[in-house]
């Protein structure tokens, strides 16, 4: 049975929220989904199951806000460019 992974999961999904955005959250989720899977089939050692399933959850909500700050900056951006032409007629 190979050991588990959740302290590692949990630290990439908290970093997802703080410092690294997608570069740490998706891989948290991946990773996260994955070794739950293998706890299923009694391949991983399920003693770290609660921390990789928060780890796998902040991974996914950190995905989540930073796509929706991207699209939020995006359309800012967009509506800043709109203004800066209108201004200059």
């Amino acid at each position: 049975m190979r050991p588990h992974r959740g302290g590692l999961i949990l630290a990439l999904g908290i970093l997802g929220f703080v410092l690294c955005g997608i570069f740490t959250a998706i891989p948290a989720w991946i990773m996260g989904s994955g070794d739950l899977k293998a706890m299923d089939a009694g391949q991983m050692d399920p003693s770290g199951r609660s921390l990789t399933q928060a780890g796998k959850i902040c991974g996914i909500i950190a995905t989540v806000l930073n796509l929706i700050g991207f699209v939020v900056v995006l359309i800012l951006g967009m509506l800043g460019a709109i203004g800066g032409a209108l201004s200059n007629h």
